[in-house]
């Protein structure tokens, strides 16, 4: 096996390079589908608890400390609590799961136990008052993963719980019951406009500058880091690199670069448009086309005032429904054109589109159509915004877990291996860059007043 195949992430190395058929087994044996029966039990879980208002099936949630709250201030019995319930619901789930796949239960337990004690420590660190507003817990695992596989090594006994790509899927499946259909309503065409034209046009610019300009030959590195940088940072990231086999040290890269620069931009972007004078709908927009990280987006929005953030949510929540889609066309365009050989007319089947698409892309679908146009319409807008405040605690831990299994399974030197040259790093620039200009002048055509009647937010 090639070191190639080894670094491979989204698909498995026995399937890659041969046509396989479904079988029905597949839907509980195979990563994809596992990864949406998890997701499912908990979307139905956190909707039990909340529809029958009984009980609290909530994650287990640090509060900020620092800034004059001592450490020892947040610790208590409830939290204790919490933390154990926590850790035996994902390593039921995904011990259930990884024996599915054929893994030993004897040997993913203690793993797991060893990582979930990982995660446990990335959310005490990134809780801290200046930590927690200014860098992701997603950064915090990276670093304490990387410090561990460069320091001592990451210890054999816990690589059966390294499985980035299961706990990332289980964590997309969640957030697709918070990527709802009814914000394209709310802000209608002025939203499609910012966010579903803008965005391909910045992902197909950097691919083209990418590939042709900067002449850098790993291409699932380059469309990586365009959907990153157009679409919602780690989450499109996540998606992309599934659909383009991208390697965990091109999702690492992309998704650090994606961190530092959302800090910067989260401080910077709101002071550049106050000092413009730039109304708080159009600056709040331009936040939610430019800016990653939808956490981020939410607190440089409200920088600029209530209205502002309003428009940053609604332009990013619209924003983050291209996340299946772009993975959906990144894996036919990567079948059909980037992986071909030169000279080779290669024919693109509905059955090799299903092969090749993320599965788990379906049901961050499915779960998006269910709280649209289910929940939402049964139970109401508050009731669905509570799941997924329950949801939010549990697809956190998944994401720690997927990226401190990242940096448990990445070094330097690789890291420092895919920068060539600073190549990536000036894609990123150059393709920010272009999402800025891009979008302020779809903002500036939309909501300006100049050509459109402006609309109302306030309420």
């Amino acid at each position: 096996m090639s070191s190639n195949q080894k670094d491979r992430v989204y698909l498995p190395v026995k399937e890659e390079g041969r046509k396989r058929t479904f079988k029905w087994s597949d839907l509980f044996c195979t990563e994809d589908y596992l990864a949406i029966w998890i997701g499912f039990f908990f979307i139905i879980f956190a909707s039990i608890g909340v529809i029958t208002g009984r009980y609290d099936f909530r994650g287990a949630h640090f509060s900020t400390w620092g800034n004059g709250i001592p450490f020892s201030s947040i610790w208590s019995w409830k939290l204790a609590g919490r933390l154990l319930y926590t850790g035996v619901l994902f390593g039921l789930l995904f011990t259930i799961g990884s024996w599915q796949k054929g893994i030993s239960i004897k040997k993913y337990l203690p793993a797991f136990g060893g990582m979930f004690i990982l995660a446990v420590l990335v959310r005490m660190i990134s809780a801290e008052y200046t930590l927690n507003r200014y860098l992701e817990w997603a950064f915090f695992a990276l670093v304490l993963g990387l410090f561990v596989s460069n320091t001592i090594g990451t210890p054999k006994w816990m690589k059966p719980a390294m499985q980035t790509e299961f706990y990332i899927k289980v964590g997309l499946m969640m957030m697709g019951f918070s990527v709802l259909f009814t914000h394209i309503v709310r802000f209608g065409l002025y939203g499609l406009g910012i966010a579903w034209i803008v965005t391909p046009l910045v992902i197909i610019f950097m691919w083209f500058f990418g590939t042709k300009i900067l002449k850098i030959n790993n291409k699932p590195l380059v469309i990586t880091i365009a959907a990153a940088t157009a679409v919602c940072g780690t989450s499109a990231a996540i998606a992309t690199g599934a659909a383009s086999k991208a390697k965990k040290t091109d999702l690492s890269l992309s998704v650090s670069i994606s961190i530092i620069f959302t800090v910067i931009m989260m401080v910077v972007e709101p002071l550049l448009i106050k000092a413009t004078g730039m109304n708080e709908i159009m600056g709040g927009a331009l936040i939610g086309g430019t800016i990653d990280s939808t956490g981020a987006v939410t607190v440089a929005g409200t920088v600029l005032g209530e209205v502002a953030q309003t428009s940053a949510v609604l332009v990013k929540s619209i924003q983050n429904v291209l996340i299946g889609f772009i993975a959906f066309a990144v894996a036919i365009f990567f079948t059909s054109q980037v992986e071909k050989e030169k000279g080779e007319k290669r024919e693109v089947t509905i059955g090799e589109i299903w092969r090749r698409l993320p599965k788990f892309i379906l049901g961050f679908f499915a779960a998006s159509l269910m709280a649209s146009f289910f929940l939402q319409p049964l139970a109401g807008k508050e009731t669905v915004s509570s799941i997924n405040s329950v949801l939010d605690t549990h697809k956190n831990w998944a994401f720690v877990l997927a990226f401190t299994s990242i940096g448990l399974e990445t070094n330097f030197k690789e890291i420092a291996k895919q920068f060539q040259g600073g190549k990536p790093l000036t894609l990123y620039i150059v393709g920010q860059l272009c999402n800025i200009i891009l979008t302020f002048l779809a903002v500036w055509l939309l909501l300006s007043g100049q050509f459109f009647p402006v609309p109302n937010l306030s309420i």
